[in-house]
């Protein structure tokens, strides 16, 4: 199987979570890794999974995922396998009455490019995950690395 990472992160956490999903699938397919400013249509074309990471930033993606993902082609898209993962902070750990309303109102950043790309012909069955950050810098919370390479496990299957 042919996959493609496409990520996009400020203070390296979402980085960390993509290059760990990549370390748990390279020894049995073919991965491509890629920075958003870096991903080509000819990769999205070529591969057989997608999987896009982003920080969650003012409750979406970060502005480069979201225009990474609008611009891919319907016709590249369609019926491919996705996966999209964010990384966030808990609002469990902030205990911010406010925050808590604002991501129960607005969300975070995997839902709506799950969104989007359904919107672009993807297969209906995007698996969708979340890593948390221990503030709005990082570092990730003990144990989401492990998660990840867990979960990346559970995607080439």
């Amino acid at each position: 199987m042919k996959i493609l990472i496409v990520y996009e992160s400020f203070f390296g956490n979402t980085e960390k979570i993509a290059a760990e999903t990549r370390d748990a699938l390279t020894s049995k397919h073919t991965v491509l890794f890629r920075k958003v400013s870096e991903a080509a249509t000819a990769d999205i074309e070529s591969s057989d999974l997608i999987i896009t990471g982003a920080p969650t930033r003012a409750f979406r993606p970060s502005p480069g995922m979201q225009k990474f993902l609008k611009s891919l082609s319907q016709e590249a898209m369609k019926n491919k396998q996705c996966a999209v993962f964010d990384t966030r902070v808990d609002v469990q750990d902030i205990h911010s009455k406010f925050l808590t309303f604002m991501v129960k109102l607005f969300g975070y950043a995997a839902e709506p490019m799950a969104k989007i790309l359904r919107k672009k012909g993807a297969a209906d069955d995007i698996q969708i995950n979340w890593f948390f950050v221990k503030d709005s810098e990082g570092p990730l919370t003990e144990g989401e690395l492990e998660r990840a390479r867990s979960w990346a496990g559970s995607l080439a299957k």
